[in-house]
């Protein structure tokens, strides 16, 4: 279950019920934030393609750019979440998604590129912030907060998936991007006293007095970081090579019209809600990391083997892999905050975990597309991206297992 206490024993931050309750609700806000800006253009991209002046390719940068922010500035909000602390970052995180998100929705084309940027650049920012954040005051319960933090990005990303286009309908498409901004003044309004409350909380706390990690331990944490990393860049590729291409891949193979594959393909993102909750209840019963992490990559790979082999049984193999997507992007982060020795070694070894992930994921489905119109059909596109899970299953079931020496743990020192 989730636990709002997870501080009580960390010295001068201790977190009682009540602002543990305050701090996790104001976390769940901030990742509303951190996907839906992104889902919500795809949806309408014809129509600012057309309002703009745009062509295909220019629409599709405005697709891509929040993903090449997340690989070329992780590193960036990693120095700034070490500096500022993880609650200022996550306000200037805000700040950035408001503020692209108005100027993405003003009307011409260098002001949609250069929101659109501010806005990847906000959400790269609490892409980091906010598990250092987890790692540091639900270190107890990482898997449960984690798995609502993963939740809460794929709700976001749900509902500006389906109300985008109605809102335009009415509005026009200007003001159906620039609404979403309500979320992040909703945020906004909720973290400034609840981020400020959590500075004071941890300003001066001491580091801990526990001893300095071994040789042996300090390699256990550089391994893990490696194989996570190449876990994440899998999981990142298949999942926004999935995104990109599943319509269109089951629309060819199952031989129905776009709208239909359209439909076909909601399961994958809205099972992901699911799949982000299975890891915490399964870590809660007697299930290792590994077994879970087995169990979700399995169901992932269905997906591409599945549409090889029975197409006919599409839905199953979309239903599962969403669920999996969800579930595995979990775990990933949730070793992370739960093995990292410190909580600056955590925002080091999420900042490597998610460059390596997201610079992989910005060109999967250029690449993806590329090896389709080589080939001229789905079947070396959807072995590729068997490659790419395959990589994920292998290195995340051995980053999953009982670490070996000295217990990693996540100490009192200060975030920076």
């Amino acid at each position: 279950m989730l636990s709002p206490s997870d501080g009580g024993t960390r010295p001068g931050g201790v977190l009682t019920t009540s602002a543990g309750w305050g701090a996790l609700g104001a976390l769940l806000l901030v990742a509303l934030n951190l996907r839906a800006p992104i889902t919500s253009l795809p949806p309408v991209v014809d129509q600012v393609a057309a309002g703009l002046g745009l062509s295909s390719g220019g629409a599709g940068l405005l697709t891509s750019v929040p993903v090449l922010c997340f690989a070329l500035f992780t590193p960036t909000a990693a120095v700034l979440v070490g500096r500022l602390g993880p609650e200022r970052t996550i306000l200037l995180a805000l700040v950035g998604v408001l503020g692209g998100t108005l100027l993405r929705s003003t009307g011409s084309v260098p002001t949609a590129l250069a929101g659109t940027a501010v806005l990847g650049l906000g959400i790269t920012l609490g892409n980091v912030a906010v598990p250092v954040v987890i790692a540091r005051d639900f270190q107890r319960r990482a898997a449960a907060v984690t798995g609502a933090y993963t939740a809460t990005m794929n709700v976001g990303s749900t509902f500006t998936t389906m109300l985008t286009v109605p809102l335009a309908v009415v509005f026009g498409w200007q003001w159906a991007l620039a609404g979403w901004g309500l979320l992040a003044v909703a945020a906004l309004v909720v973290w400034l006293p609840t981020g400020r409350a959590l500075a004071v909380r941890h300003t001066g706390v001491p580091p801990s007095a526990a001893a300095p990690p071994t040789a042996g331990a300090l390699g256990a944490q550089r391994r893990l970081v490696v194989l996570l990393a190449l876990a994440f860049a899998g999981q990142a590729s298949g999942y926004y090579a999935m995104t990109a291409w599943l319509p269109a891949i089951l629309a060819d193979r199952l031989g129905i019209d776009a709208a239909a594959a359209g439909g076909a393909a909601a399961p994958f993102q809205l099972a992901a809600v699911a799949g982000a909750f299975l890891v915490p209840l399964g870590m809660a019963g007697r299930l290792s990391a590994r077994k879970v992490a087995t169990g979700l990559s399995v169901m992932w790979l269905s997906l591409p083997v599945g549409l090889l082999l029975a197409p006919h049984a599409w839905w199953l193999w979309v239903c599962l892999a969403g669920a999996a997507q969800g579930g595995n992007f979990t775990v990933i982060f949730t070793l992370i905050a739960q093995r990292s020795p410190s909580v600056a070694t955590a925002r080091r070894a999420s900042a490597v975990v998610q460059t390596a992930g997201y610079a992989c994921a910005a060109t999967a489905p250029t690449v993806l597309g590329a090896v389709h119109e080589a080939t001229d059909g789905w079947t070396v596109p959807l072995l590729v991206a068997t490659g790419l899970l395959t990589l994920m299953a292998v290195t995340l079931w051995l980053a999953s297992g009982r670490p070996r020496g000295d217990a990693l743990r996540v100490h009192d020192t200060p975030s920076g």
